[in-house]
């Protein structure tokens, strides 16, 4: 499965962006779908995920409330919609692919598939 993260780039705080991602080679049918980010300097941190096991959505504490992950079967895509951007929330974002077990979803040591990362800027 090859993945082509999209919808990054320059926003004032307080702003939204909507990034996606869209498979080929495969579907997002059979496959857990995560959002990280990465800032310089710093680790690979969880953002968000749909879970197939469940249908349910996974967020990291800093973004609840203000990011919403969602699929849309059809277009095979998946998207992860921000809202009320924050500085903080500047990095370069990457959606992943796997079968992670739920208690694992988080970690992106578990995702087999990574698209190439889209840069998000927030000023402020």
């Amino acid at each position: 499965v090859q993945l082509q993260a999209s919808g990054g780039g320059l926003v004032q705080a307080g702003g939204s962006l909507r990034l996606s991602c869209a498979a080929s080679g495969g579907t997002f049918s059979s496959y857990s779908v995560g959002w990280f980010r990465q800032a310089p300097g710093k680790e690979r941190e969880f953002v968000a995920a749909s879970a197939i096991q469940n249908n349910r959505q996974y967020y990291n504490d800093s973004v609840k409330g203000r990011f919403t992950i969602s699929r849309d079967r059809a277009k095979n895509t998946v998207t992860l919609q921000m809202n009320s951007l924050k500085p903080e929330d500047t990095a370069v974002y990457y959606c992943a692919a796997g079968r992670p077990v739920i208690s694992a979803i988080s970690s992106p040591l578990i995702y087999g598939y990574w698209g190439q990362g889209t840069q998000v800027t927030v000023s402020s």
